[in-house]
């Protein structure tokens, strides 16, 4: 069995009680954003529906949905094949990370009380003490709910569907950067930032910081894409 629909059968939950298409389509979605089908692959439906024992009509129709989304490309007389995140998908995502993000934590910084710091607090000293113990695993956990955490208290809850879906195309190299112990040390400590001028209610200063932690963040990005293409 081809190793990349091994990848896509460990992300198939077959027991849920969901249409077939829809969990056909998230769990090829999620194993190509994993990068665990290589960019320039071609997916065949007859060996996947095969492989997967399943009609060709889920992967039909989750290619099609992967196409609008760019993960995919129909190249005639191949066939659809991945297709690679690019440095200029990357910039993009930014730019509307940049944007969301300050609205949501500004928005957040407002209507925050007291207690809500308190637990802030306590989630940052947590990711702290996790990187101090070396645990990277948790430290990316707490990363996500330091997000969840604002997207929750600005109460902008679609604001979190659309940033979380263009995140995940870059999830693969948000993990890499994280194991790298000076990228992850900076971020831990732009979190801390970020509370601390909300807390003070620097609006101005809130918002320089997130331009500076997000640039930060692409720039490693960009090196990791570079890294990469020239190990291809």
């Amino acid at each position: 069995m081809k190793a990349s629909i091994q990848e896509v059968l460990k992300n198939t939950d077959l027991s849920q009680n969901r249409p077939l298409n829809n969990i056909i389509y998230e769990s090829l979605r999620t194993t190509i954003i994993q990068g665990k089908i290589p960019a320039g692959e071609r997916i065949n439906e007859k060996e996947y529906a095969e492989t997967m024992n399943i009609s060709r009509t889920p992967i039909r129709y989750a290619l099609k949905l992967l196409e609008k989304e760019r993960l995919v490309e129909h190249i005639p007389k191949i066939g659809v094949v991945v297709k690679q995140i690019t440095p200029k998908d990357a910039i993009e995502i930014y730019k509307i990370r940049k944007a969301l993000e300050e609205i949501v934590t500004v928005i957040a910084m407002y209507k925050m009380t007291m207690k809500d710091y308190e637990e802030l607090d306590d989630l940052l000293t947590r990711t702290e003490n996790a990187n101090a113990d070396g645990d990277i695993a948790q430290v990316i956990k707490l990363f996500v709910e330091f997000h969840n955490f604002m997207y929750e208290k600005s109460e902008m809850l679609r604001v979190k569907e659309v940033v979380t879906k263009i995140r995940e195309y870059l999830n693969q190299f948000r993990d890499m950067s994280l194991t790298a112990a000076t990228r992850r040390e900076r971020a831990i400590k732009d979190h801390r930032l970020i509370y601390e001028t909300m807390l003070n209610q620097d609006e101005a200063k809130v918002k320089i910081v997130i331009q500076e932690h997000l640039d930060y963040s692409l720039k490693f990005i960009l090196k990791e894409m570079e890294r990469k293409s020239d190990q291809a």
